[in-house]
This record gives C-alpha cells, structure tokens and sequence, in this order.
C-alpha cells in the first residue's frame, strides 16, 4: 500500500512540472545510451575482426622466414627463404594437412588497352585458392599443366577486374602484368575491405612456375600458408611444422629459429582479447555519465525536499511516519532514474543501429546489453536518491509547519 501511494505521488509530481523530470533524466540518458552504443560497437568490431580472420581461410597456418618478433623487411632479408620442397614436405611429412601453398608476391602495374593499375602480383599453386578460401565469380584455376610449365595465365581479382576492364568481361582478353603478357582464366569473388582498410580483392594471382620463371626470376618462396584438416588439432599441426622446418633449415636444439609459424586461431584469440578490453574501457568511460546523471538526481531531490517542506510536515503531522515520507522521495528518485533508464536504452539502440550502418559493422545486441545499463541507473536512482529521502524523513513536522 505504502509503495502504490508513493507511485501516486509520485506519478503527480511528474506531471506537475515535466521538464525538470525530463531535465532530470538526461544525464541517466545521455550515459545509458552511451554504454549501449559502446559496447554495441565494441562487440560489433570484434564480429567484424572474426568474419575477416575466418574468410581468409579454415584452420589457417603461414609459415614465414624470419625471427620470431623481429618482423620487417631486415629480419626476413637475414633469413634464408623458403622453396618448393620445404611446401612439398610440410605435405607429405605432416599429419592433419589438407592443402599447402607456398606463394611469392610482387608489386607490379597491370595494363590492358588504355587503362592501367598497380597492384600485388602472387604467384602461387592451385591450393592456394582452397587455403585462403577463395571462390570464383567466373572461370577456372590453374590445372596441373599450366602450374608444371610455368603457363602465362592469370586469375584476377575483383578490384584489378573493374579497374582495367570495368563491366566487360575479361575471361579469355590478354593483360600485359610487369613485362609479361598474361591471358586471363578467371575471376575471384569480392570479399571487400577489412576491418583494417586493406582491399582484400586488389591482387592478381599466377601460377607458381609462372611467377618464378617470368616475373621475378627466382626460385625463392616468401611464405606456406597451410591449411589444417577440419578435426585436426591446430597446434600439433603447428608443432609438427616447426619440428619439421627446424631439420630441414639444419637447427640444433637450442638454436633460435629463423623462421616462424603463425596460427590464425591464434591471432583472432588475441584480436578479440584486445577488442574486448577496449569495449570494456569505452564501457567504463561512458559509465561516467552515469554518475553524473545521479549526481543531477540527488540535487534535484535535495531541491525538492527543500520546496515541499509545508507538504512533508503536514503529512507528518496527520499521522504518516518518517518511512512512508521517505518511501515517497525515494521512489521518485528510482522512476526518474528508471524512465532516464529506458530512454537511454531506446537511444543507445538507434545510435549503435545508426553508427553500426555508417561504418559497416555487425549490429551485435543481446539482453545482457541491455539490462545491465538499466539495472545500473535504477542502483544509480537508489543509491543517489537516499540521502534526500532520509533528509525528508527525519524532518521535524512542526519545523516544517513553520517554514516559509
């Protein structure tokens, strides 16, 4: 009874003066919509991250020349590269594989007619589209033939198929790569831009012989991507890949490799913990407002008591006791925070839809999202709003009787 009267009360108060409730409120909004839009985008990055890491391919494994954790171009340059036989032994050696492609990568122009456009030449096998996951839009990989003699074919990829031929087809049409004329076998389907802005379909891919023999002259392999079967256990693979790559590059025990394998699985695990943290940080942020917002709440309340001392010892004098007053001001508090509460989460939802669209993420919202933020504002409207519903409790009812 004593909690329907004080939603009574309350309800009148509300409409008595409407825009310091609203005005009250914002700052309950402003942070609930806040911590949605956050966490939303936050979560969102992370799905991105992980639909980019799994489309370049199932079980992913690349084994690069080189010193763990001294990456760039002069720790590779100390490294001795890799060849065609350390791609065939990782196959025929090692459990758990189901492709392996070893790949060299140029940056070359590639003219055809009056157009022309710069971009990464790879030269590679026909598993090299199997690995990384890679469908055609059109026409066909390497066969055996062309890989074996080093045939002048090429495969495109979306963006070099736009830039030089634009709506054409270009299946069968001859495009001069470097100083190589190539004839063009397929197209690959767009994957678009990465969540990190890398043009995932600004390349062209050759085969292997092709590359070695008439592009860059040399026999050398920058990288094995390798592809785990679907039920092998990644890290064995990558065990056994090390095992194998440290007797073939003649490393005694104890000696520090130089070269290193990657496990995409990995990568994306360490993704997500850093994505997951930054949420959490962003979330903590704008966690503040909140904070803020009961603040607001608590000063307004103290106001309140102020201008309705004569109401609140003329309740007190007619026999209502000092909890029922402080019940009133109380629930005042939490609704006013509840309303401030799912205003924000309605704001928060569009502005997470909104900039989820704009920059071309996932929308990833669950209850949770949204019943934290709400929980939280009504802790705020309770935790904020008992020091006034005390101060009005204890109030001496002929004092307040006096008051002017």
């Amino acid at each position: 009874m004593i909690v329907w009267n004080a939603l009574i009360q309350t309800q009148r108060q509300l409409r008595r003066s409407p825009m310091r409730s609203a005005l009250t409120t914002l700052g309950i909004l402003i942070g609930v919509a806040a911590v949605i839009a956050m966490i939303a985008l936050g979560r969102g990055a992370a799905a991105r991250v992980g639909q980019d890491l799994s489309g370049l391919g199932q079980n992913l494994l690349f084994v690069v020349p080189g010193t763990p954790g001294q990456g760039g171009p002069g720790a590779r340059a100390v490294a001795r590269p890799f060849d065609v036989a350390d791609a065939r032994a990782i196959a025929r050696e090692v459990g758990g594989v189901a492709a392996v492609a070893p790949t060299v990568t140029r940056g070359l122009r590639t003219v055809y007619g009056g157009a022309n456009w710069s971009t990464t030449v790879t030269g590679s096998t026909e598993d090299y589209f199997r690995v990384m996951s890679w469908r055609f839009a059109s026409g066909r990989t390497f066969t055996d033939a062309e890989q074996r003699v080093g045939a002048p074919v090429v495969v495109l990829g979306q963006t070099v198929r736009h830039e030089l031929f634009g709506a054409a087809d270009p299946l069968g049409a001859t495009i001069r790569v470097g100083t190589v004329s190539l004839r063009v076998i397929g197209v690959l389907a767009p994957k678009g831009t990465s969540t990190f802005g890398q043009d995932q379909d600004d390349f062209v891919v050759v085969p292997l012989t092709t590359h070695q023999r008439r592009i860059s002259g040399s026999r050398e392999v920058d990288a094995i991507f390798v592809s785990a079967a679907a039920r092998a256990d990644t890290g064995k693979v990558r065990a056994d890949i090390e095992a194998l790559m440290r007797v073939r590059r003649r490393l005694h025990p104890g000696d520090t490799p130089d070269f290193f394998v990657r496990d995409m699985k990995e990568i994306a695990a360490t993704i997500g913990s850093v994505t997951g943290v930054l949420t959490s940080l962003l979330a903590a942020i704008a966690a503040v407002s909140l904070l803020v917002g009961g603040i607001g709440i608590m000063n307004i309340m103290l106001v309140a008591v102020s201008e309705r001392t004569r109401e609140i010892g003329i309740r007190l004098a007619v026999g209502a006791r000092g909890r029922d007053v402080m019940a009133q001001f109380l629930i005042e508090a939490i609704v006013l925070s509840a309303l401030g509460g799912v205003a924000g989460i309605a704001v928060g939802l569009g502005g997470a839809y909104a900039a989820t669209e704009k920059i071309g993420l996932p929308l990833q919202v669950d209850p949770t999202l949204l019943l934290l933020p709400f929980g939280f504002s009504a802790a705020v409207g309770v935790v904020f709003g008992f020091f006034p519903a005390r101060k009005a409790a204890r109030m001496n009812p002929i004092e307040c009787l006096r008051y002017e």
